[in-house]
């Protein structure tokens, strides 16, 4: 496990919950969580209510050896700071390994999915590369809530074999061979629940939510349609459900954000406050970007970018996306 917050911690959670035999490894940055984690058996910053059941060796902020260790690596960092988390990372120390992408974000600059990323800068085999999609909050599984997650792989037995490491009794899997569509939901569904949060904050009620939510489900298959136009059923869970989840749930930090924003906070106070990255901030910018090339039309996803990146009004720019919806 590659990253030290919530939806990681939640993972591990799973991964431990689950009884196939296994050994887990942890990388984390932070040296003073990891000690915390080494005798306390808690994460001190994220779902602290979580026992970790991880012998203290196998918790280390070395990220190669970590990996030297690993058949999975599993990526759950922002996807604004991977770059940055694997730049101690070659593309032979990956030779081999199964790469699990559990970041529902863009990498900046190269503004790619992860699976592209770890394809192109990394040699890795797109059929080497798996995708873990919602709808899934980090604090419900912590609660052993019962929640679904879909598995997505070009190679579908893959995707079974980790599907059946993740189950547990609260825990259900699904399998997919779309991972660049479930990929670029698991994105754009964070960008739709920021503008479900502005919407909120600037004082929309219900009524409109779902006009929003209906219209950005249609955005999102107009857009992954374009990107990979193969055969998928855009109501599945690992589409609309996901959708719904991040745009509705009290979970849901790109929510909150939206939420702030809409109620005046400026990005960087709002960012501050919550002390968590909301992945749709980053996300619009690169969807803004990657669009340029596919000109797919995506009103909402417009507005979100000039209310955040133009420092356009919440309030007008909210009015004017009602005149474009249906």
């Amino acid at each position: 496990m590659i990253g030290g917050g919530s939806w990681a911690t939640a993972i591990v959670k799973m991964l431990s919950d689950n009884t196939t035999a296994k050994e887990i490894y942890w990388w984390m940055r932070n040296a003073e969580a990891i000690t915390h984690l080494q005798k306390y058996k808690h994460n001190p910053n994220y779902l602290s209510s979580v026992e970790i059941r991880i012998p203290e060796t196998h918790i280390s902020s070395d990220i190669v050896t970590i990996i030297e260790q690993a058949e999975y690596v599993i990526l759950n960092v922002p996807a604004a700071f991977l770059k940055e988390t694997l730049k101690d990372v070659t593309p032979e120390m990956l030779k081999g390994k199964k790469m699990i992408s559990a970041i529902k974000g863009i990498v900046p600059d190269e503004n790619q999915i992860i699976g592209e990323f770890l394809n192109q800068k990394f040699g890795v085999p797109l059929e080497d590369i798996v995708v873990i999609s919602g709808p899934c909050h980090a604090e419900e599984v912590a609660l052993e809530k019962l929640s679904y997650l879909t598995i997505a792989s070009l190679d579908l037995d893959l995707a079974g074999i980790f599907a059946n490491l993740l189950s547990t009794r609260y825990i259900k899997t699904n399998v997919s061979d779309d991972i660049f569509g479930t990929e670029y939901a698991a994105v754009l569904k964070n960008i739709y629940a920021v503008a479900s949060g502005i919407c909120h904050g600037v004082g929309y009620g219900d009524n409109f939510q779902a006009v929003l939510i209906s219209n950005a489900i249609r955005e999102i298959k107009r857009f992954v349609d374009a990107v990979h136009p193969i055969s998928r059923d855009i109501k599945e869970s690992a589409y609309l459900g996901d959708l719904l989840v991040t745009a509705y749930s009290q979970f849901s930090r790109n929510r909150t954000f939206g939420n702030m924003i809409g109620k005046g906070y400026t990005v960087k106070s709002a960012q501050l406050e919550m002390n968590m990255v909301a992945e749709g901030y980053y996300a619009v910018k690169c969807m803004h970007h990657i669009n340029k090339k596919y000109k797919v039309d995506m009103p909402i996803s417009r507005a979100v970018y000039a209310i955040l990146y133009e420092q356009h009004s919440p309030h007008i720019e909210m009015r004017l996306l009602t005149e474009q919806l249906n």
